[in-house]
């Protein structure tokens, strides 16, 4: 691959926003171009952030020679098949987490990255945040034992929100779960595994939508303790708990610039600042193994994937949580 990787945007929304951003404190990182549904959407982001092209399909973006890659920031519902799309017109795909709705979504977009010979990766930049890494690696190294307990939440209020919008809107994969849910499962997944059992319960929208969810998650020698929800604010302070020790990841944990280890009475802290507003070393990651010719990502592979989609489906079961679409 060239020096520069050249980029296309799919879906110019609030958090292709941020990730433009980001892309643009990369040296070797072009972006080429813009799509939306709406070409007046795709030509208002273009000009905001100058990208020298604003398509009103994706197919076009897609067809375009000089992209490289492309980051797929739309609603969940539609990522499986834009992903394809993309794929299967030799792009490399970076999409934004879920990577599918469910299982089946998952395996198919995994198929067909290895059909095409293309990278596949899930935007999951929690993975790749610095102070996540090193607690990761601190707690794998014993420094605060073998864990027992672990808790981690994440919530915004939200019920002042449209109904037709992707929070709230079935249609499009609405809920607490997929949207930021996924973020205490990942932590614990990334830390503890695959749990033997889940218990699940959760609230809903007289529309169907799922507002909150509370879940355990058990190990044999411990318990995940997790939440998600749109009815209240809450702290999203991390907590993992060892026989020798614990180690919290400072609010907000999922973009976390920092992390305490307490042990013996005594408190240590670690910084670790972020570059950008968070985004930054998931775009790092994908020009690592871009210029490696890898397909996936040894952080995140497409296994890691499919063990998320599992852990998220099994919540879904156990607590209720269906879509009409499906």
């Amino acid at each position: 691959m060239d020096a520069k990787i050249n980029w296309g945007i799919v879906g110019p929304g609030n958090i292709a926003t941020k990730f433009v951003e980001n892309l643009k404190l990369f040296n070797d990182a072009n972006i080429m171009g813009v799509a939306s549904r709406s070409l007046a959407k795709a030509q208002e982001f273009s000009k905001l952030h100058h990208i020298p092209h604003a398509f009103g399909s994706y197919g076009e973006l897609f067809s375009n020679d000089a992209v490289d890659v492309v980051y797929i920031a739309t609603p969940h519902r539609f990522h499986k098949e834009l992903a394809i799309q993309a794929m299967e017109a030799g792009k490399h795909v970076l999409c934004e987490k879920p990577l599918g709705v469910n299982r089946k979504e998952v395996e198919q977009l995994v198929e067909s990255a290895r059909k095409n010979n293309v990278f596949l990766m899930e935007a999951l930049w929690s993975r790749f945040n610095p102070s996540i890494r090193a607690a990761k690696q601190h707690i794998d190294e014993g420094m605060i034992g073998e864990i027992t307990y672990l808790n981690a939440d994440f919530a915004f209020y939200a019920l002042d929100r449209d109904e037709q919008s992707r929070l709230f809107n079935p249609e499009l994969a609405s809920g607490s779960l997929l949207d930021i849910g996924i973020y205490p499962i990942f932590l614990a997944y990334l830390l503890l595994g695959k749990p033997d059992d889940i218990h699940a319960v959760s609230s809903f929208h007289p529309n169907g939508t799922e507002l909150q969810t509370s879940m355990i998650f058990t190990y044999p020698k411990s318990q995940a303790v997790l939440f998600s929800g749109f009815t209240c604010n809450s702290q999203m302070k991390a907590g993992i708990f060892g026989t020798d020790g614990e180690l919290y990841i400072h609010p907000r944990w999922h973009q976390a610039q920092e992390f305490s280890v307490v042990k013996n009475g005594k408190e240590e802290l670690y910084k670790h600042p972020l570059q950008g507003n968070g985004l930054f070393y998931e775009i790092e990651e994908v020009h690592k193994c871009l210029k490696e010719h890898k397909t996936e990502s040894s952080l995140w592979t497409h296994q890691n994937s499919l063990d998320l989609v599992d852990l998220l489906d099994t919540v879904r079961r156990k607590s209720g949580i269906v879509f009409p679409f499906e």
